[in-house]
């Protein structure tokens, strides 16, 4: 699982204590670069003031409100925004929904579900099979590993979703090792 190996975190714990800008403090006073932004989801970086006071703004207003039968006006400008900025061609033609998730285990979970129900609706029932990459991570939930390949994340675990199949992860290092740019390898 991706998380903390107790083992090795028992015999030499590796404690931040704060963090600023694209730094963790350690707690022994040395600053260590996030290169992960914190997990994927500091990317503007830690500390920072002005996303700090828009949360506090925000909370202030309304912290939550599901979106079962109810919503709140800036979920529907956010949707907006997002549908304005989207890159053209990412999208389909006319799109105008947006599906909001919680994390991107939620997302990959919630992805799929919409998938199979899409066929299903079609009267497509057979449409079942999925499909993933070899050592592709799409979230720790469970239909997310079944899709992702991580032999060490599914190890301790059995009978996932059937019906998925998994594409050749893209390095390659036999097939890459003198390559200069993009590679081809994952193209097949």
């Amino acid at each position: 699982m991706p998380f903390s190996a107790n083992k090795e975190f028992k015999a030499n714990p590796r404690m931040v204590v704060a963090a600023d800008g694209m730094f963790f403090k350690s707690s022994d006073g040395r600053d260590i670069l996030d290169g992960m932004s914190g997990l994927w989801c500091v990317n503007a970086g830690h500390g920072r003031e002005e996303i700090a006071n828009a949360i506090r703004d925000q909370v202030l207003e309304i912290d939550y409100a599901p979106n079962y039968h109810i919503a709140h006006p800036k979920s529907f400008d956010m949707s907006n925004r997002l549908l304005e900025i989207m890159p053209e061609g990412l999208a389909p033609e006319g799109m105008s929904n947006v599906f909001f998730a919680n994390s991107g285990s939620e997302a990959v979970e919630s992805a799929l579900k919409i998938a199979m129900a899409y066929h299903f609706a079609r009267g497509e029932n057979q449409r079942t099979r999925l499909i993933g990459r070899v050592r592709g991570f799409h979230g720790s939930g469970f239909a997310g590993m079944s899709v992702g390949n991580i032999e060490s994340n599914r190890k301790q675990f059995s009978n996932f979703l059937p019906e998925v199949d998994h594409l050749p992860h893209t390095l390659n290092i036999e097939e890459m090792g003198f390559s200069k740019g993009q590679p081809n390898w994952g193209i097949h």
